[in-house]
């Protein structure tokens, strides 16, 4: 069977990473872009959120922030409510890298809409979103039964 879902939408996913590299007065990686991103929009979040909303290795997700961190665009800090949680927030510089990210990516959004229909919209979304769930999932085991 030819794959027909994951080629184009590794080229996207790989095409937007080329696309944030080419927004101007900012440098920042595909995944760091998409922290910021998350930041900007759902406001400080825990590791685990940010785990969860991504899907990182706990690890490469530490490397993540420690290089938002060194450049002065995040802080964590311990929850008040919970001190064994860490908080994710956004400095002033965060912020501003944050609002430079969301709006580029905007600018390549509001093209893209301009381009599909609401109906298209509504397939895309219900396919990423079947694609991410199914992805995350760990797969079942191969039997004589579901090899069908």
């Amino acid at each position: 069977m030819a794959l027909l879902l994951i080629p184009p939408i590794h080229r996207a996913t790989h095409r937007i990473g080329l696309y944030i590299g080419r927004a101007p007065g900012l440098s920042v990686s595909q995944a760091e872009a998409h922290i910021l991103a998350h930041l900007a929009g759902a406001g400080d979040c825990t590791i685990s959120e940010l785990h969860q909303a991504f899907a990182h290795q706990r690890s490469t997700l530490t490397s993540i922030l420690d290089r938002l961190a060194e450049r002065g665009f995040i802080v964590r800090e311990s929850d008040v409510k919970d001190r064994r949680t860490f908080l994710v927030r956004l400095t002033p510089s965060g912020a501003k890298a944050a609002r430079k990210v969301s709006a580029w990516l905007e600018r390549l959004e509001r093209r893209v809409l301009a381009r599909v229909t609401a109906a298209e919209l509504r397939g895309f979304i219900k396919v990423a979103n079947t694609v991410q769930e199914l992805a995350w999932k760990p797969l079942p085991l191969l039997t004589a039964q579901n090899r069908k």
